[in-house]
């Protein structure tokens, strides 16, 4: 071969390598080793004499729960590696990347700040991070407030340590990010404290992070199908504040038509019981205890998730069953996978009894 043909078909092959490199994104879930992965939960363990950095780890190759050796703030750990296309845009604007934070309970925006805020009531309880470039995203749910913090590449909050929370990070294409957008701005009303969504991304997303946009119409619930990247299937369920009843035993109960056990916050002013009284029973999960480690209590508990008894379905939430909150947007991504509704059934130490006589008292209420 002559050797202006050789460095030409180097030089071609040379602008392959790169043509498809630029097309892999780095927008998708990853583990604590930094591979992609379709999905993941996390469930981050109270603060009972580690510091309160321990979590348990699971995604579609784990078979139920494992310990993570990393914690829930290092830098390499699965938060971290998910999050780095956001912390890296904080440091250089990359082009065709978005994203939207959203909590209703706001991180300190400046040193300045001496108070913590929480969003207006009329937006909904719901926390999550949305990430997208041009070929995928992820949609990242979860409980803990204040996460992610401002801008900062310490993105995990001190306020996080002491209490349990679950996350579920979800990798998606692009194109599924309009749905997304229409979930969260039809129902969920999610508060967006920080975002950046270039104008040819979908509008939907960019309404909801400029908050200028709100259900305006019946019905005041929406469930949609969400598939992965891979092709798993999620159930979206949001619901508005002018819903008016309860995410789990007023809608997520109804669709998947099976008894519920509900674990939320154990600190409510106006906590709701169990509801007995309806054809398919919701529980409220009083303790948990993972892997055979010592139980802690859902005062120390601040996760939100539901499993059906036989464990086909599993629900990652925003929302307690306190009854304010029936009055506010929110929603639960929920999967039929079976290993983990039994890893999360598996869980359940203590639950509230469903009594004959409650059960005649709530069905004369």
């Amino acid at each position: 071969m002559e050797m202006a043909t050789y460095r030409t078909v180097v030089a071609l092959l040379f602008c392959v390598v790169v043509l498809f490199q630029g097309c892999e994104s780095d927008v998708k879930c990853r583990n604590d080793s930094g591979a992609e992965v379709d999905w993941y939960i996390l469930y981050k363990l109270p603060n009972v004499k580690d510091g309160g950095l321990s979590y348990l780890y699971m995604d579609e190759s784990t078979g139920g729960w494992r310990r993570s050796t990393e914690k829930i703030n290092s830098r390499s750990g699965a938060l971290a590696n998910t999050l780095k296309p956001l912390l890296d845009f904080y440091n250089r604007k990359t082009e065709g990347f978005g994203y939207m934070l959203y909590n209703d309970q706001l991180p300190k925006q400046s040193r300045n700040q001496r108070r913590h805020t929480n969003a207006p009531s009329s937006f909904g309880h719901s926390k999550g991070v949305v990430m997208l470039d041009r070929q995928t995203g992820v949609w990242l749910s979860h409980s803990t407030p204040r996460f992610p913090t401002y801008r900062s590449k310490v993105f995990w909050p001190q306020s996080g340590n002491a209490n349990a929370q679950t996350f579920m990070c979800v990798t998606y294409s692009h194109d599924d990010f309009r749905e997304i957008g229409s979930q969260c701005k039809q129902k969920l009303l999610a508060y967006s404290y920080d975002s950046d969504i270039p104008k040819t991304f979908p509008n939907e997303l960019r309404c909801v992070a400029q908050r200028s946009c709100y259900p305006k119409k019946k019905p005041w619930f929406r469930e949609k199908m969400l598939t992965s990247l891979n092709g798993q299937q999620f159930h979206s369920f949001a619901k508005y504040k002018r819903f008016g009843d309860d995410l789990y035993s007023g809608l997520i109960v109804n669709s998947l038509n099976q008894d519920l056990y509900v674990k939320s916050w154990g600190k409510m002013r106006g906590p709701q019981i169990y509801n007995c009284g309806i054809t398919h029973h919701v529980y409220n999960v009083k303790t948990v205890r993972p892997l055979n480690m010592q139980p802690f209590s859902d005062t120390v508990d601040h996760s939100k998730w539901c499993v059906t008894p036989d464990g086909n379905w599993t629900c990652i939430a925003d929302m307690n069953r306190e009854k304010s909150q029936m009055y506010r947007g929110g929603g639960a991504i929920c999967t039929n996978d079976v290993t983990v509704g039994e890893a999360f059934y598996a869980l359940i130490k203590k639950h509230e009894p469903c009594e004959h006589e409650f059960t005649v008292q709530h069905r004369e209420l």
